[in-house]
């Protein structure tokens, strides 16, 4: 059996002047080269728990532990080890997408001829290269995704989370990112994975939570999940045996 690479343990999550928590009680444990799908209806605690998991929202409550690491007291070593690709594009319009690349690069200390030739090697795989030296703003969705995508693994992260990284985007770039997050799996890395596209996350993940008011309600694989679940014929059916069909529109 895998280590565990993430382990949560009973957390919890209130923002200051709410009197609910949008996480309550969440205990995970993620194994080595998991792809792991956090799905849920809008507002169900996902990017929350997501965020906390990067170490960019504290929890109210609870223990997180990254590589048996803890953000309290090892916060830049969990850091230099996690890929981190937002639903946002965090990506500056002005700038070339090399230079885009260069930028967040630098953050962890990659630079020069190596460096040059992995941005190469990586814009040429997500079908870049010859986009390379055009300003960011120029860009399709899909390829601001692609790019997005590239600044966030460069430095070889051992976990990479990614919330919604398809969205919006054209079926050919769907696919060349998806291809792309199993080859970087297949080399090691560990994904853990927010999405909307049930149908994605049914053949993509190795394993999927489903969360939904801040819960956890089911976790296993996707093929478990759809046979331990009554008169249900994929993910889709499951996501709605469980959360239920009362629309979840978000202001």
């Amino acid at each position: 059996m895998s280590q565990s690479v993430i382990q949560i343990n009973n957390l919890y999550k209130q923002y200051k002047n709410t009197e609910t928590f949008v996480v309550k009680g969440v205990s995970l444990a993620i194994a080595q080269k998991e792809i792991f799908g956090l799905l849920g209806p809008n507002g169900a605690g996902k990017t929350t728990l997501l965020s906390m998991m990067c170490g960019l929202l504290k929890p109210t409550s609870g223990k997180i532990s990254i590589l048996d690491k803890s953000y309290s007291d090892q916060k830049t070593e969990i850091h230099q080890n996690i890929g981190v690709v937002p639903q946002e594009y965090a990506l500056y319009p002005t700038l070339t997408a090399r230079e885009n690349i260069a930028y967040f690069a630098g953050m962890y200390g990659l630079k020069g001829k190596d460096l040059d030739q992995k941005t190469n090697q990586t814009l040429e795989r997500l079908g870049l290269l010859e986009f390379a030296d055009k300003k960011i703003g120029t860009f399709s969705g899909g390829m601001k995704r692609r790019i997005n995508l590239i600044a966030g693994v460069l430095h070889n992260p051992k976990i990479l989370f990614l919330d919604e990284p398809t969205v919006g985007v054209d079926v050919q770039s769907k696919n060349v990112i998806i291809e792309y997050l199993q080859e970087l799996n297949r080399s090691g890395t560990t994904i853990i994975y927010t999405s909307h596209h049930l149908s994605e996350a049914e053949h993509f993940c190795t394993k999927i939570a489903i969360i939904d008011r801040g819960e956890i309600f089911a976790c296993d694989t996707p093929k478990n999940l759809i046979q331990n679940t009554e008169n249900v014929s994929n993910l889709e059916d499951v996501f709605i045996s469980l959360t239920g069909k009362q629309l979840r529109d978000d202001v």
